[in-house]
Formats: C-alpha cells, structure tokens, sequence
C-alpha cells in the first residue's frame, strides 16, 4: 500500500492533484479542501494516501492529513458512500466540523452536500456516532450540542437556525459565548466564528 507521497506539484484542479516522485506522476483525487491547502505548481508537498484497487478500476486518493483520511475510510465504510460521496462530503466539511457534526447527531448539515441525500445522512450518523463520539471526546471538543434554554441564547439560536446554520454548528459556537450577552452580539460573534470554521 501506497501510504504517502512527497514531491512537486505537476498539475492542479479542485478535486484532483498530480505530484512527481522520482521521475514519475502520480493523480491523486483529493477533497477541495486538500487541493486547497497544498501548494502552488512547482511547490513540493506531502500528502497521505489510500490506493484503492477494483476489478475495473485503480484510484488514488490524496488527503492533507491522517485525520482527514480516517474519515475518508470511516464514510467509505457505510454502505451507500462511496469514494465520490466521500470526497464531497470532506470538500465542505474540515475533519474537526464532520467529527461535531457526527458527534452531535446532526444529519441535517450532510443533506445540504450534493449527493447525500436524507438516508445516507442519518445513516452516517447512526452508524458512525459512537465510533466519532470516543475521538471527539479524546481532543476536547464538545460533542453535544449546549442545552439553550430561554433568554438572549435562544433568540440567538433560533435567528442563526433561520440562516441556515445547523444546530450542531450554532450550539458548539454558542456554548464558547458570555450568556450574558445580549441577542444581537450573540448572532455577530457567532457568525464571525462561523464564518471562520467554514473559511478556514
């Protein structure tokens, strides 16, 4: 097995990176977010890999980290996620945002990725919560959403929800704020952190 690569980028595109080894070329398929992270052509980088072989196929897959890998395996495992479902998913979602969102048993943010429709969503979290829940719990993230009850946290809550935030997503903001707050700081500061999560 082909665990990683280290060489110079030949080629670039949003879901697919071509990186020179010692004279030869090798296509790696990568999440948006790892062709996004690596750098320009003609700059050397490493990725992690998975080299999966089928009867009409052999694809290699390239990830800018081990966590990001360990998810690419964990959704590939789930009957109904293949490669491709895979990649989209990691394209929107960084492996920290996948973990909460997993953790909190929260499908609502996978149905919004295109070709994850509302069954392949439950059933990633249902089949991969607990599994997620135990690293999530290992590097300190808050793996359920904080209990919002009344007050300038709930009028926050329910305007972020509106903007098509998740609950996962607004509570694990919304737990790191000053409850005393009122409303309107509590939606700019969520929304400056979220802004953030999702940006990079």
């Amino acid at each position: 097995m082909i665990d990683s690569l280290r060489g110079v980028v030949l080629h670039k595109e949003p879901n697919l990176i071509v990186i020179e080894c010692g004279g030869v070329g090798y296509a790696c398929k990568t999440s948006m977010q790892t062709a996004a992270a690596v750098g320009k052509v003609g700059e050397e980088v490493s990725l992690f890999t998975h080299l999966a072989v089928r009867e009409d196929e052999i694809s290699l897959f390239g990830f800018a980290s081990r966590s990001e890998r360990t998810c690419f395996y964990q959704l590939t495992g789930i009957s109904g996620v293949g490669p491709k479902n895979a990649l989209a998913i990691l394209s929107d979602l960084s492996p920290d945002r996948f973990a909460l969102a997993v953790a909190a048993g929260d499908p609502k943010i996978f149905t919004k990725i295109k070709g994850i429709g509302t069954k392949t969503a439950q059933r990633i979290v249902l089949e991969l919560r607990d599994k997620v829940a135990k690293t999530v719990q290992t590097e300190g993230l808050s793996p359920e959403p904080v209990s919002i009850a009344g007050g300038a946290m709930e009028e926050a809550m329910s305007a972020l929800l509106v903007l098509g935030y998740t609950q996962g997503e607004v509570a694990g903001v919304l737990q790191t704020l000053d409850p005393s707050l009122p409303s309107s700081e509590l939606i700019r500061q969520s929304l400056m952190r979220l802004g953030k999560q999702m940006f990079g």
